[in-house]
């Protein structure tokens, strides 16, 4: 046997959802009693829910028992075909299925968060380890929307500016690379059954490779090649931190039947590659977003591009509001970082202050970054609730969409990428600029 099939042969083994299955009986989450006799008395029902969706195949069969979801309008078939001869299933559907299982009972576990996009909500499961539960749900959280706005303001507002921009310079490139591959490679969630879907927020997205795995690698490996030495503290520290906090963001995902071992495994060695490549040029484009004369407009100009790009790779679904997403919040701080340069607005440590010392922990301290963050992060959502009531209405109105309902309207690229790009453009741009000038304004810097 070559090396070649041998590769295939691993992959092959790494993909099967039976081990993530194996993975969630071991920790604790089984399938109802409902579905489990249903799959014993028909072994085909495994078979059928593991076929992936290709070509002009819309709909995935409704199995008897199986509680349909709502579905965008246009019927019941999914609107978002595959591409024409391209392999994978097709974006934007239910790549599990849930089954109707009656009242909940105190020993069962529901989905974290529906899906945006289709209205899925996940499966209910019986949870006999409680503690592994909220610690994977924790886990998996470390790659939500909730922590990246709550961590990297936490930098830039209380702890090293510089550090927060380089940090969302990296995220950006890694998180838009992955959106980028996903929608290339296009393949399918683990099949349900036999995975128990704990999590569904993310199941009309592809799954190869785990964004989450590559932003819990990219972070902490990051955070560390930035502060050692910048910072005075044993590097073991960081060492302890890194395969900490990559194990428990990876373990998660499988854990809610989100990814393969595969798509972990792709996900945390792409990283790898990544950075190796991309990191020694952060400095210089920290220096260049701050500096540059044009780079306001070279920035928002890049974003755009690449999201334009990345727009054409696949057909619409979650991952591309999530992409528009990151791209806008990118720019957005690195236009604020620009503007905050230029009007003198002096956010990072001065170079006779290195190494930094971590200043001892006092309540005082300790309250006045609780009270940066309340305060900014009140701002930030104010400016994100105000941007969401413009843009929402203002893109149907152009592009004559009904408004009336506004999760269907968001189906629609022409609403979602201009609410998401420039909502969170100026999410990003008062984290850097406009919440650091009150904070000056007030005396609180």
């Amino acid at each position: 046997m070559s090396l070649r099939q041998r590769l295939a042969l691993l992959a092959g083994r790494l993909q099967d959802p039976q081990k993530v299955a194996r993975f969630q009986r071991l920790c604790g989450v089984e399938a109802p009693p409902s579905r489990s006799a249903a799959a014993a008395a028909d072994p085909r029902e495994d078979e059928k829910a593991e076929a992936p969706l290709s070509g002009d195949s819309r709909c995935r069969e409704r199995q008897p028992g199986a509680r349909a979801a709502p579905q965008p309008p246009g019927g019941d078939c999914n609107p978002c075909p595959a591409k024409p001869g391209g392999g994978g299933a097709p974006n934007g559907v239910r790549n599990g299925l849930a089954t109707e299982l009656g009242p909940a009972s105190p020993r069962r576990a529901g989905a974290l968060r529906r899906n945006s996009l289709t209205g899925e909500e996940g499966e209910l499961a019986h949870v006999s380890n409680w503690p592994l539960y909220y610690l994977f749900c924790f886990g998996t959280e470390l790659g939500n929307e909730l922590f990246y706005i709550l961590f990297f303001p936490f930098w830039i507002w209380n702890l090293d500016a510089l550090v927060g921009r380089r940090l969302v310079v990296i995220w950006v490139l890694v998180m838009y690379l992955g959106q980028c591959t996903k929608d290339i490679i296009r393949w399918p969630r683990p099949a349900s059954p036999p995975v128990v879907k704990l999590e569904v927020f993310y199941n009309s997205e592809y799954s190869m490779p785990s964004t989450h795995a590559m932003s819990g690698t990219a972070i902490p490996i990051s955070m560390v090649l930035l502060t050692y030495g910048r910072w005075q503290y044993p590097l073991i520290y960081g060492l302890i931190l890194i395969p900490c906090w990559s194990s428990l963001v990876c373990l998660s995902r499988i854990y809610m039947g989100m990814h393969s071992i595969l798509d972990i495994v792709a996900g945390f060695l792409y990283t790898i590659l990544i950075l190796t490549i991309f990191y020694p040029w952060v400095d210089q484009i920290d220096n260049f977003n701050q500096t540059h004369k044009y780079a306001p407009l070279i920035i928002i100009g890049l974003h755009l591009a690449l999201g334009i790009f990345s727009f054409t790779l696949d057909t619409w679904s979650t991952s591309r509001g999530d992409t528009a997403e990151i791209l806008g919040s990118g720019a957005g701080i690195a236009c604020g970082s620009h503007v905050a340069y230029y009007m003198g607005l002096k956010l990072d440590p001065s170079l006779d202050m290195l190494p930094l010392v971590r200043p001892p922990i006092t309540v005082t301290l300790f309250g006045k970054a609780m009270l940066r963050i309340l305060i900014g992060m009140v701002f930030v959502l104010i400016v994100r609730d105000i941007m969401k009531r413009i843009t929402i209405p203002l893109a149907c109105k152009i592009f004559s969409i009904p408004c009336d309902d506004v999760r269907r309207a968001r189906q629609h690229m022409e609403v979602e990428l201009p609410y998401r790009y420039l909502t969170y453009g100026m999410v990003g741009f008062s984290i850097t600029f406009l919440v650091p000038y009150l904070f000056f304004f007030i005396g609180f810097s």
